[in-house]
């Protein structure tokens, strides 16, 4: 195990950095006075400090958005076709709204992408093929991806206002196995993330096509203590995400979700709940792109951290 690979597992080093950014954890420590949890903002957390706090799941995962959403305000002020596509979200646990973006915006975003590119101010993480938070590099970006607009419908479908957490910018498919983003970007109560798949062009068989399981959402969520992760006091387990796609896969082995592809045009979006079961497909055809943004939000006023590296999550543009 190589020094870098030490301190990326070491929980300290984590608590150390964390103490240095109390301004992006004041959400965290709300939290904890809220819930009656004796912790201090720096320290690891994961979901077992919420065991014995209560708190209501987002109103749609207690309630039919059949039934529920043509009584809300917010949901009639929506164009029919965006009605039509989110109306299910209870029972689907996701949402595609074709076109939602122009071509225009579209194109903006990819020549905004490649400056950033160009000019060596992309964020790349650890392989080439995706750009971490492209919205904070340009502000013209963010004003077409995290528009009033979308705002309106995630919010709308979580109960709370949200706000963007994350971008992720992929020139190539991600291949990831299957997974919820929940055990990635948790929330207590569960259940307040949101996220948004945003095709930048059209999206071919063969590409490493983004995977569903419509109706996953239902499913128990998979945190640390529901599998051997391999963590301690100290340390984080060296193969805990290994483990964690190890029990997602036997989940779906027992159930009888069917998998879906989504095979986007350029604009379309889908929208899909914390506990969605998704993925990237193996890439079959050599040198093929599958050029994508996905964003994550959390909701305000929830604990917001991230169950598998036992962090709380950082709030606030860098």
């Amino acid at each position: 195990m190589g020094l870098k690979d030490y301190f990326r597992r070491f929980k300290p080093a984590y608590s150390l950095y964390n103490f240095f950014n109390r301004k992006k954890l004041h959400h965290i420590e709300e939290a904890y006075e809220k819930h009656g949890i004796k912790k201090n903002y720096f320290e690891p957390i994961n979901s077992l400090d919420f065991k014995e706090a209560k708190g209501e799941p987002p109103w749609l995962d207690s309630r039919n958005s059949n039934d529920a959403l043509p009584e809300n305000q917010h949901f009639k002020k929506l164009s029919p076709h965006v009605q039509e596509r989110i109306i299910n979200w209870s029972k689907d646990g996701y949402a595609i709204i074709p076109q939602f973006f122009s071509e225009k915006e579209i194109d903006t975003v990819l020549e905004e992408t490649n400056k950033l590119v160009s000019s060596n101010k992309a964020n790349f993480q650890r392989n080439s093929n995706k750009i971490m938070f492209a919205y904070r590099q340009s502000s013209i970006i963010k004003n077409i991806v995290n528009s009033d607009r979308l705002q309106n419908i995630l919010s709308l479908l979580l109960g709370k206002e949200v706000i963007l957490f994350q971008s992720i910018n992929f020139f190539t498919g991600s291949q990831q196995a299957s997974h919820s983003d929940s055990v990635h970007m948790t929330t207590f109560p569960l259940g307040y993330l949101i996220a948004v798949w945003i095709a930048l062009e059209n999206i071919e068989e063969g590409s490493g096509v983004l995977h569903y399981y419509p109706g996953s959402h239902k499913l128990p969520y998979i945190l640390t203590p529901d599998y051997d992760h391999g963590s301690n006091s100290l340390f984080l387990g060296s193969n805990a995400y290994d483990r964690y796609e190890k029990k997602i896969k036997e989940v779906i082995q027992k159930n009888t979700y069917k998998k879906k592809n989504f095979l986007a045009k350029k604009g379309d979006i889908l929208i899909w709940h914390a506990n969605l079961l998704h993925g990237g497909d193996q890439i079959t055809k050599p040198n093929s792109s599958r050029k994508s943004m996905v964003l994550h939000y959390y909701a305000k006023d929830v604990a917001c951290y991230h169950e598998l590296t036992q962090r709380p999550a950082l709030l606030g543009d860098e």
